[in-house]
């Protein structure tokens, strides 16, 4: 295929809708290794006992939904990217739960009162340890599964750039926790992989996620990059996670 074509075609990728948090349209096409922990079952056995939730950066609320046969009355949601807000509000509040916006960027403190929750969950979101702390009700329980930041700089290199999140780590965020109040269950860290069947499919995901790009990313401007991509055939890239589980001491 002339690059012109296939420059074409990733054009066509940038501008396929993305919305709330779902990545269907790269099924077959995007792979990450698997962890080993599960992030669902560990929410589950949590779920059972809590009478009050809170998830922390709901994205479109897909995940949270795959636990709603556990959900109690009181559970909340919030989001701080506002094209998610709509999406999340759609899916969620047809199940009776709100979705509180709320980006740490912008505001550290959280808009809910001390000792709301018997448990708040958080995938891949920014968070202050402090603001969990408080919010947790004595006895309350804390999970979060986040992105290593400096395992994304495989990713980040092929722009020339540093990672954008660096302090992210198992390390610093069981520090944060713990200074917070909070006492660990457990904390795991897994490095992984993820894998693209084409550039096509490696462009859909940066758009989707455009904070780990340039801000001026496009196919056009950063054909050569995708170029070399597609040559070299470089479709995988360092992944790492973190899981951390932890409670408010009685």
């Amino acid at each position: 295929m002339q690059e012109q074509d296939l420059i074409e075609r990733w054009k066509r990728e940038e501008q396929q809708p993305f919305s709330g948090w779902d990545f269907s349209h790269l099924k077959g096409r995007y792979f990450e290794s698997a962890l080993p922990w599960s992030y669902e079952e560990n929410a589950r056995v949590l779920l059972v006992h809590a009478d009050s939730v809170l998830d922390v950066g709901t994205g479109g609320g897909e995940k949270l939904l795959e636990f709603n046969d556990l959900l109690p009355t009181n559970t909340l949601a919030t989001e701080g990217w506002a094209p998610n807000l709509p999406v999340a509000r759609k899916n969620l509040e047809a199940h009776g739960i709100q979705v509180v916006p709320y980006d740490m960027e912008k505001e550290a403190r959280m808009p809910f009162r001390d000792h709301s929750f018997s448990l708040v969950i958080d995938r891949h979101e920014a968070y202050a340890a402090s603001e969990i702390a408080r919010i947790l009700k004595p006895g309350g329980s804390f999970l979060t599964q986040q992105v290593d930041g400096p395992g994304m700089a495989d990713l980040s290199s092929v722009f020339g750039r540093e990672p954008t999140s660096p302090q992210v780590t198992l390390a610093m965020c069981v520090k944060e926790v713990e200074q917070a109040g909070l006492e660990i269950d457990f904390a795991q860290e897994s490095m992984g992989k993820m894998r693209f069947t084409d550039v096509g499919a490696f462009v859909y995901y940066v758009h989707a996620v455009p904070w780990e790009v340039p801000e001026d990313f496009c196919v056009e401007r950063y054909a050569p990059v995708l170029l070399d991509l597609h040559k070299n055939r470089r479709l995988s890239f360092n992944l790492g996670h973190f899981i951390i589980q932890a409670h408010k001491p009685i």
